[in-house]
């Protein structure tokens, strides 16, 4: 079991999705499992492999979930008392100790719009960790050639563009097309992913003629908190590298769970 586990953390990473391992560190007395077991624990709650199960379990799991939202390792006790074993049935009386570590691929940002200020972006968050994939409905601004480092790009028209990209929860998302109305086809997509991040390049007043055509077509208002405009922090960039620097500083302070709003506001003090 333990080598199947490996291989599916490899394929995880490989898919960049999520999961988390649970493996007992350490055990005294008598407890269910004798060996070091490991357990994989997945996005939607299910497992591969087991600890032991009970309630104990159950709370190793709980724990393996926000682990995995928290992107921190932590390190779980338990006494395996009389009440232990009414619940689950496991006649035990030491004590446990599990180790539950996130386990996380290298996430991946999507540019919609291979121009200048996406070819910018897409070299320097690279190089801070991020996988990249570029997608547009034009070849001349999509092609190897342009993205030598690109993981992926994607090349037809935006609708079906849409139906090929794998967004999930880990996936960092960036609108920066060369228009208003391919900004709102990529924005209204993206809205319905559960990306961790949506960045939309454009001035204040388009970002609210977008806002508003999308309310119309019957778009909650409350779920624009979700994208990050203007984007990037505000450092006074103008240029396509200069706006790449102020994107990768907040794709950072996302990916690092920072409260963007407070350190635009702290940016704006100085």
């Amino acid at each position: 079991m333990t080598v199947n586990i490996y291989e599916e953390i490899v394929e995880l990473r490989r898919k960049g999705a999520r999961a988390a391992l649970a493996t007992i560190v350490l055990r005294k007395g008598s407890t269910p499992r004798k060996d070091s077991a490991k357990m994989l624990v997945y996005e939607d709650g299910s497992q591969l492999g087991t600890i032991g199960g009970g309630c104990n379990e159950a709370e190793v799991i709980k724990e393996a979930l926000l682990a995995m939202r928290s992107e921190k390792s932590k390190l779980l006790h338990f006494d395996l008392n009389d009440e232990d074993a009414d619940e689950s049935a496991l006649l035990c009386g030491g004590t446990m100790e599990v180790y539950v570590e996130p386990i996380l691929s290298d996430p991946t940002l999507i540019i919609f719009g291979g121009g200048h200020v996406g070819q910018a972006v897409a070299e320097i968050a690279r190089m801070i960790g991020f996988r990249i994939a570029i997608a547009d409905d034009r070849i001349k601004y999509a092609n190897p050639e342009r993205f030598p480092h690109a993981d992926a790009l994607y090349v037809d028209a935006w609708d079906e563009i849409f139906k090929k990209l794998p967004v999930n929860a880990s996936t960092y998302l960036l609108i920066a097309t060369r228009g208003h109305q391919f900004d709102l086809a990529c924005l209204r997509f993206c809205l319905q992913t559960p990306a961790q991040y949506i960045g939309l390049m454009g001035s204040i007043r388009k970002t609210k003629l977008l806002y508003e055509a999308l309310e119309k077509e019957g778009v909650d208002k409350s779920s624009f908190e979700r994208v990050y405009s203007p984007v990037g922090l505000q450092i006074g960039s103008e240029t396509p590298e200069e706006i790449a620097v102020s994107v990768a500083a907040e794709l950072v302070a996302v990916r690092k769970h920072l409260d963007v709003q407070s350190l635009r506001k702290a940016m704006r003090a100085l």
